[in-house]
């Protein structure tokens, strides 16, 4: 008799999986379901991108079905498209799409290399988590639009939704999926145990209509276990999977956490159904579907304490920053509203989108763009928020409120981030990446035992292990601690960028100091005017020239000069470290040191600020500085700990005041680059760098010391270069931030010691096979939010103590 052979005729599209029983277009030995798959294939084939099926087959979208013609129409509008960009020159455009379909690696890759399909896009950034895409494109060479549209036919339709901003902020999508999932498998969990009573209870099955009952109800049990096993535990199962094939291809060397849970989760699966259909007995559905309720509802916990902890390390506890007003009153850019006039200083962030009402813009959109040219504005343009205003003083009228995701997003450009090696994240990555193959190891040896002396006791020995054991407490208590270290500091008035600035804090050995504004107080010097006495026009102009800047000697003759009245600067050029430069009723102006001046300065050091006007010099400003209240207590506490720097851009009149406390680590009329090359050098050397600085001249030296600290008085400049933003009323408490820090960093360490017990604790009871495995499951959360309730708890008490809250 000949063998018969039965051919699968099932056809499989090349791009996206489905079945081609509709139909089939074949090209190159490859089968596609639709047009759209095929149009997919051709686009990723002309721009050699086809390794987008090499990292996972079927990896695209069905695009069966779908039309777009017309449908983005509506971006042909120019007041749309302006409601959608974040930002826009005659050269570039910047955007960021929320695109739903975002799915695996190999959209990450192909969307990442969108700038190779399409001409006139720069670059594209994909955030996985949040599943945002930012794009940066020529505006003159593609339009939103096209962008769309090719999104759209690639599979990855961006949602686009021009209310959102105005509409009651909505549970977030991550949530919401969370949410439906605890529902789901609660329902399945609940009727599982309800059909399960008749084991509970042992009843006599004698009878054969008993019989029955009970076998049917274990093939119910088995149908509402599905939706548990593949919908409610998807996220583990999908974790495993990526973890072990990044893992077998050498994309990573670590194993996820998520594989024993999810080998726990399939353990009991497999188990269940072989007891359902072979001797027809109850197996471990009930324990499968507490189980995966348990993990789901942990997570959940985990995730609200998160946001709840978390809830006010957004911007409004970041920023101090404050805007004035046409009234000359100030008011936080939090609270900027539509339609709200207020004025922007030289150097100052525009924190809003704006129409420029009146003076002469040039604004810097580096913090936005990379670029650092500055653009020319005119009255009745659009000024994007993130450019600093590089010329005199300008009025400007909100037309969009402060979006403070957006200003977080320019703080933490990727063009200020510095490499950073943290002790303490190190231990939590080496942990994690033994944690999961010891934890498999103990389990096999469990089972091998277990098979000898009692096999009833495997699986649930095996399931129990795996489940017990939890890093989530460990990895946890890192980022719990650190949250509520950066809200208490908040409190304090010192703003830190991220929470790596906190383990950063505890390393260092040095710390510069500037002078001017930060060991001085700005605005209140001893100020003189020595040289040709200065009229009323001429007080007139020098003030109009100094209120336009916001350095600390500026600021400080501008107040000395205030009440002399207002002119218009019709233009005004600074040289950071140097002086300023400006046109004011035709009369050209220079303000700064002699050096700026180009003249001689012979006589006595003091810190003088040279006037020049239509180039005769009139004379000069002497500013004795007023120190802070307590600095002396400060270096003093300091300089028992770190060794101590100054550097400034003053003379050296007060060397002999801060002499006890420096000794010769003070270099004096230092211009921006030196301080910069003085903390390079201070690194070479092995030293740890904290630098404390006004945030302007120090900019530099900010982003290269290990931890930068912008000291900041009433009106703040944004400064993407410094790690932390202090107000400068706390000024006095640099050392005790510091002290809190290392206290932190010491919780951490307890928490990773708890951790550790734990797992001992409930990995060696499970191996004595009395630990079941929904118990596990209800340990494993309950742990972590333990761990973290005490670091944070601790974190907390550690703030009561020192009086910090």
């Amino acid at each position: 008799m000949s063998d018969l052979i039965v051919q699968d005729t099932k056809v499989s599209c090349y791009h996206c999986g489905n079945d081609c029983n509709e139909q089939d277009i074949v090209v190159s030995d490859k089968h596609f379901c639709c047009n759209g798959c095929l149009t997919v294939f051709e686009i990723l084939e002309d721009n050699q991108l086809c390794g987008y099926y090499d990292l996972n087959q079927n990896a695209g979208v069905s695009l069966k079905a779908k039309s777009f013609k017309g449908k983005f129409d509506y971006l042909n509008e120019k007041s749309v498209v302006n409601e959608i960009l974040d930002y826009e020159d005659e050269g570039l455009a910047k955007v960021i799409f929320h695109i739903p379909s975002i799915h695996c690696s190999s959209c990450v890759w192909l969307l990442e290399n969108f700038h190779k399909i399409r001409s006139g896009v720069y670059s594209s950034r994909l955030n996985f988590v949040k599943k945002e895409l930012a794009i940066d494109f020529d505006p003159k060479e593609v339009n939103l639009k096209e962008i769309v549209e090719l999104l759209a036919t690639l599979g990855y339709e961006p949602n686009i939704n021009l209310d959102s901003s105005t509409k009651k902020k909505k549970i977030d999508p991550e949530t919401h999926r969370l949410l439906l999932k605890i529902g789901v498998v609660g329902f399945c969990s609940g009727n599982i145990m309800l059909l399960s009573f008749p084991e509970y209870f042992s009843l006599n099955l004698e009878n054969v209509v008993d019989a029955g009952y009970q076998r049917f109800f274990l093939y119910l049990n088995f149908l509402l276990a599905i939706p548990v096993f593949l919908y409610g535990a998807e996220d583990y199962l999908k974790g495993a999977y990526r973890s072990i094939k990044e893992k077998i291809s050498d994309k990573s060397s670590v194993l996820s956490v998520d594989i024993p849970i999810a080998m726990g989760v399939v353990a009991l699966f497999v188990r269940s159904t072989y007891e359902t259909f072979i001797p027809h007995t109850a197996g471990y559905w009930d324990s499968l579907a507490g189980l995966v309720l348990f993990l789901l509802l942990g997570k959940w916990v985990q995730q609200t304490t998160f946001s709840y902890l978390s809830f006010d390390r957004n911007y409004k506890s970041y920023f101090p920053l404050a805007v004035k007003m046409k009234d000359d009153s100030f008011k936080n850019v939090k609270d900027l509203k539509k339609g709200d006039s207020y004025v922007t200083h030289h150097q100052e962030l525009v924190p809003a989108d704006s129409i420029l009402i009146s003076g002469n813009a040039w604004l810097d959109y580096s913090f936005v763009t990379g670029e650092s040219t500055p653009v020319r504005k005119h009255q009745g343009d659009l000024i994007y928020a993130g450019g600093r205003q590089m010329s005199e003083q300008i009025s400007l009228e909100v037309i969009k409120p402060v979006s403070t995701s957006y200003l977080t997003q320019l703080w933490n450009n990727e063009s200020f981030i510095k490499e950073k090696n943290l002790k303490t994240t190190a231990l939590a990555d080496a942990f994690s990446k033994y944690f999961t193959i010891v934890t498999i190891t103990i389990s096999a040896l469990a089972g091998v035992y277990w098979q000898l002396h009692d096999p009833s006791l495997v699986w649930p020995t095996i399931t129990a292990v795996l489940m017990v054991a939890c890093p989530c407490a460990l990895t946890l208590s890192l980022p719990f601690t650190m949250s509520t270290t950066m809200s208490i500091f908040g409190k304090n008035k010192f703003f830190v960028k991220n929470q790596q600035v906190i383990p950063l804090l505890t390393e260092i050995d040095s710390i510069v100091f500037d002078k001017t504004g930060t060991l001085t107080e700005s605005g209140k010097e001893q100020i003189l005017f020595k040289g040709t006495a200065l009229s009323t026009s001429q007080k007139k102009m020098i003030f109009g020239l100094c209120n336009a800047s916001v350095h600390p000697l500026s600021k400080a003759i501008a107040k000395h000069l205030n009440g002399v009245g207002k002119v218009e600067v019709d233009y005004f050029f600074e040289v950071k470290g140097k002086g300023i430069e400006g046109i004011v009723n035709q009369n050209n102006i220079k303000i700064g040191s002699a050096d700026f001046l180009d003249i001689q300065d012979n006589s006595p050091k003091e810190t003088k600020v040279f006037v020049a006007i239509n180039g005769e010099l009139l004379g000069y400003f002497s500013l004795v500085a007023v120190f802070r209240n307590k600095w002396e207590q400060l270096l003093t506490t300091l300089k028992s700990s770190f060794n101590i720097h100054l550097l400034t851009g003053d003379s050296d009149q007060s060397k002999a005041v801060l002499k006890p406390y420096f000794a010769d680590n003070m270099k004096f009329e230092q211009k921006p680059q030196q301080k910069l090359d003085y903390v390079r050098t201070l690194k070479s050397e092995g030293h740890k760098v904290l630098m404390v600085g006004d945030g302007l001249n120090d900019a530099g030296a900010l982003r290269e010391a290990q931890v930068g600290i912008a000291l900041t008085e009433d009106v703040q400049a944004f400064s993407p270069a410094c790690d932390a933003i202090l107000d400068a009323k706390e000024f006095v408490n640099i050392g005790k931030y510091i002290d809190f820090s290392k206290q932190a960093i010491k919780i951490v360490k307890i928490s990773f010691l708890l951790s550790v017990v734990y797992n001992i604790m409930g990995i060696s009871w499970a191996v004595t096979g009395n630990l079941s495995p929904v118990v596990a499951a209800i340990f494993m959360p309950l742990s972590s939010m333990s761990v973290v309730l005490f670091a944070v708890g601790l974190t907390l008490l550690l703030a009561k103590t020192k009086k910090m809250i």
